[in-house]
């Protein structure tokens, strides 16, 4: 089949034929939107690490067991998980620049209950409206993100984004230590309600939606009467979108229930699951099981919850420009990033099994930081497979449900763990049983990823164009 001519753009902009050209790569702008968004994940992860850095002088300030504190620490997810699915699906009729905005501002007055009087109440209640506004963070700001680069440039911005969450990690835990340490608690939560205002007047002057949002638009030419979506004027019967060169309107929306059902979703919301679980674990107990059970100062515990964001934060800018380099070599979705998710999800699984119940410092730490920073390798992958098996009109809305999906753990992990520690024989009993069935639920979650996740033929079973690899049968 000889190719289609490219249309040509009118002068109002509009195209003469079914698609557009693409647009230029403004790497600029692009970059800059980049590092407002990475700023953006730092703030909300250091809001999100707050609470689990302040555990043992909130708990013995406010008379708490660990029981309630977990339930405290779960509250952040009770709206988390509702928000992001809710936000996901208005997210193609709002500008990504205004939903950021209102996020990083909520984010900001979520901060100010607790500095008016310190209780559980407060406490719960600063919470759930962080989570609320923090629940749609890391799905919309990748859409954005996502708005700025064509697919095949989308690996390091993806891995920037999520580095973020390790950088706000790193950051956080000195910074924060520090703040708790010389000036009370709460003065923590003040500096993070200050971060993100201003962050969020940064956002304003700077951040726009990009190019890409749609990238291709439709004519009146090709959805006019008797037009039949997915079929070319001249197009041979039985001829399906992304074979032989033809590209299907990213626009046309599909049923949601086939987006859901397909196993690259399934295995991305799996593999979220599994990092989800190691991730709330971490930011609600990781510094209260090093002071308590390890025995560590407050400064000696900040370093260690540093030194394993810092080490999350290098897999982070390590993996995703790799996954770049074995698509660009012909290596496909499934083995380049479904593999590779589920696998990282396994590894850092088997690492949570085994810390417990190593004695000897340095070993011990290696595995603790394996099982707290791994999993977070899987999170820009699990975007970028799922970003492959849907329409770009329908992606903002798909992430979101993953999110919310896949970070439901957050809902049950923190508390969970505080019941297990109040009701083990010891404390030591109680975290090691917690970290036990944690690593269960991540190998589980990983095997369905490594199965299930199949980019190229689910895209191809959908009708969408399939690219990045040699395909994924």
């Amino acid at each position: 089949m000889a190719p289609r001519p490219q249309p040509q753009l009118s002068a109002d902009g509009d195209t003469d034929g079914r698609t557009a050209p693409l647009p230029a790569h403004d790497r600029r702008r692009a970059w800059l939107v980049t590092g407002l968004i990475v700023a953006f994940m730092v703030v909300n992860f250091a809001d999100k690490s707050v609470l689990g850095l302040a555990a043992v002088p909130v708990m013995d300030d406010l008379h708490i067991s660990n029981g309630t504190y977990g339930l405290i620490s779960s509250s952040f997810f009770l709206l988390f998980s509702l928000s992001g699915l809710v936000v996901g699906f208005f997210s193609s009729r709002m500008s990504s620049r205004l939903l950021l905005f209102v996020m990083g501002l909520l984010w900001a007055v979520a901060q100010l209950p607790v500095l008016v009087v310190a209780t559980v109440p407060t406490l719960v209640a600063g919470r759930l409206l962080l989570g609320a506004a923090e629940g749609p963070a890391a799905s919309m700001s990748m859409h954005a993100l996502y708005k700025w680069f064509p697919p095949e440039r989308r690996g390091l911005p993806s891995a920037l984004q999520i580095g973020g969450a390790a950088l706000g990690t790193l950051i956080a835990a000195p910074v924060v230590t520090w703040l708790i340490s010389a000036f009370g608690w709460r003065s923590a939560f003040a500096a993070l309600g200050l971060a993100g205002a201003v962050w969020s007047l940064l956002w304003w002057k700077g951040g726009h939606d990009g190019p890409y949002d749609d990238a291709r638009r439709p004519s009146e030419e090709t959805t006019g009467p008797g037009h039949e979506p997915g079929h070319e004027p001249g197009q041979e019967p039985g001829h399906e979108p992304g074979q032989e060169g033809a590209v299907p309107h990213p626009a046309d929306r599909l049923p949601y229930r086939r987006l859901l059902f397909t196993g690259t979703v399934l295995g991305s919301i799996s593999s979220a699951f599994g990092a989800s679980w190691a991730l709330s674990l971490s930011q609600a107990w990781l510094p209260a099981y090093l002071r308590t059970q390890l025995g560590m100062a407050p400064g000696a515990a900040a370093t260690t919850v540093s030194a394993v964001a810092a080490f999350s934060l290098v897999l982070l800018l390590t993996v995703s420009p790799f996954v770049d380099l074995l698509k660009s070599r012909g290596v496909s979705s499934r083995w380049s990033c479904g593999a590779l998710q589920g696998a990282v999800v396994c590894v850092a699984g088997a690492a949570m099994a085994a810390f417990p119940f190593v004695d000897a410092p340095g070993p011990r730490f290696l595995l603790i930081a394996v099982a707290f920073g791994c999993a977070g390798v899987a999170v820009p992958l699990h975007y970028m497979t799922t970003a492959e098996a849907v329409p770009t009109a329908q992606r903002g809305a798909v992430f979101g449900i993953v999110a919310a999906t896949g970070t439901l753990p957050g809902l049950v992990a923190p508390a969970l763990t505080g019941h297990l520690i109040d009701a083990g024989a010891t404390q030591q009993g109680g975290y090691s049983a917690a970290f036990l069935l944690t690593a269960g639920v991540m190998l589980a979650a990983g095997a369905v990823a490594i199965t299930v996740i199949r980019p190229e033929r689910d895209a191809r079973r959908l009708g969408l164009c399939v690219g990045g690899g040699r395909g994924g049968a």
